[in-house]
């Protein structure tokens, strides 16, 4: 037999057999039915499901052209990915009961509108993240920016990972950026793609609307995916998270103490304070070593869990 004729007898008998295995799989599935006692998973495990999108959204207060179809197929990708990223959104929305409080308060005190907590949820899924640019925390900081702005970042304290401080920081940028624009949408998106790009587009395309401007990826999707979080976390069970109260991670009870001197060892410190070192490096992420070398005149807080801290978090975590 010649090559040619064996590569044909070849590729037939693999038709053949695929053929074969798709009827197989087809007759296999047809024989299921709800009261087949074989059938131990749901049925809704054999199908994914779109979601509805709500005829009116808004960003800031200011609405969404879901009227235009590319606008509508822009949040449409960013809710099916992020219903379908089940373990990641989980984790986001059980992380935002325990820090959106903590935001949202920054936030008001600011005057930035409320929709911005859900920046963190599409900047670091309120994790103190650390990207492969070596952007940092909750807000996605690069170093020399964050020192620009008067951020203490060293290898002994990096303020990158204080979520008040970063907050604050981001609000800042929030502001200058607002008062540039002129509307939070676009304020929103020059923090993801910085000035100089969105002001590049502005010029070049002759577009001054977020939604009418062709960004780079990644800037096009934030306003997009923020608002995805938006609508799950406030609304979970819509998108499929059923996710009982006691489920959420909770709000965790500290008070501060002002530090403004050396601290030799933080473990006989966190002792001092009758909790351990773990728990002390838990609410102080910023503090990166076991010691402390503060600069000078500078104040500094320190959390202190509360004696029940870790108590409630575990009864709740179990109930």
């Amino acid at each position: 037999m010649s090559k040619l004729n064996r590569k044909r007898v070849l590729a037939g008998l693999m038709l053949i057999s695929l053929i074969a295995i798709i009827y197989v799989v087809n007759q296999g599935f047809k024989g299921f039915s709800k009261n087949s006692p074989e059938i131990l998973i749901p049925d809704s495990v054999y199908y994914n499901k779109a979601y509805k999108l709500p005829e009116n959204v808004t960003f800031a207060g200011e609405k969404m052209p879901l009227e235009n179809f590319d606008t509508r197929e822009s949040l449409d990708r960013e809710i099916l990915i992020s219903a379908y990223r089940h373990s990641s959104t989980i984790m986001i929305i059980k992380r935002a009961n325990r820090y959106l409080p903590v935001i949202d308060k920054i936030l008001k005190k600011n005057n930035i509108p409320d929709d911005f907590k859900y920046l963190a949820a599409a900047e670091s899924e309120y994790s103190n993240m650390i990207s492969p640019a070596g952007a940092t925390g909750f807000w996605q900081i690069m170093a020399e920016t964050g020192r620009e702005e008067g951020m203490e970042i060293n290898n002994i304290v990096d303020e990158r990972y204080n979520v008040e401080k970063s907050t604050l920081f981001a609000c800042e940028f929030f502001l200058e950026s607002y008062e540039k624009y002129g509307n939070w949408t676009l304020a929103a998106a020059s923090y993801n793609g910085g000035r100089s790009a969105i002001d590049d587009q502005i010029k070049i395309q002759g577009e001054y609307n977020y939604y009418d401007l062709l960004l780079s990826e990644e800037t096009a999707r934030y306003i997009f995916r923020a608002v995805a979080y938006k609508l799950i976390i406030t609304d979970p069970e819509n998108f499929g998270f059923k996710i009982d109260k006691s489920e959420l991670y909770p709000q965790l009870d500290y008070h501060e103490v002002k530090v403004d001197t050396a601290v030799a060892d933080f473990s006989a410190f966190a002792k001092k304070f009758g909790t351990n070192y773990k728990l002390l490096k838990f609410l102080n992420p910023w503090l990166r070593k076991p010691y402390f070398t503060p600069k000078p005149d500078k104040e500094y807080l320190v959390k202190i869990p509360s004696p029940g801290m870790r108590a409630i978090e575990t009864t709740e975590n179990v109930n």
